[in-house]
């Protein structure tokens, strides 16, 4: 599979995110007002409508990392469903930045390490925004 991958996701493509996750949240709010909104339908994995196994996945590996489909019903997961979005709303030269040697693993291991603390981190920045806002 190529790295440059996700420049070539079609739209409209479909973001699931985690709707308790502070960063989601911060990220959904931006993309609601961004001016490509109507190439991103978006998803909140937490919804108690929401079955994982109607898209063919597990909720807990959705719960792990990012997804993204697009129109073609190609899958995109964690810092490629991350460049894949990008590449939708626009920023293809940061994405084709990202997917070159060395930054492409460096991205990939700094997603996957956020990604597993996003919560305990999340909880940390809310805290953090509290006083600061005092």
């Amino acid at each position: 599979m190529s790295r440059y991958r996700p420049l070539y996701a079609s739209t409209p493509v479909t973001l699931f995110h985690d709707g308790h996750c502070p960063f989601c949240q911060q990220e959904v709010a931006w993309l609601e007002k961004h001016r490509h909104r109507e190439h991103i339908a978006l998803v909140d994995i937490q919804a108690s409508d929401f079955n994982a196994q109607e898209y063919g996945h597990e909720f807990n590996a959705m719960m792990g990392q990012l997804h993204l489909r697009d129109s073609q019903g190609k899958w995109y997961v964690g810092m490629d469903a991350s460049r894949a979005l990008y590449a939708v709303l626009g920023y293809r030269r940061l994405v084709k930045l990202s997917c070159l040697p060395g930054l492409y693993g460096v991205m990939n291991a700094g997603y996957r390490f956020f990604a597993r603390r996003r919560i305990r981190l999340g909880r940390w920045w809310e805290k953090h925004q509290a006083k600061r806002s005092k």
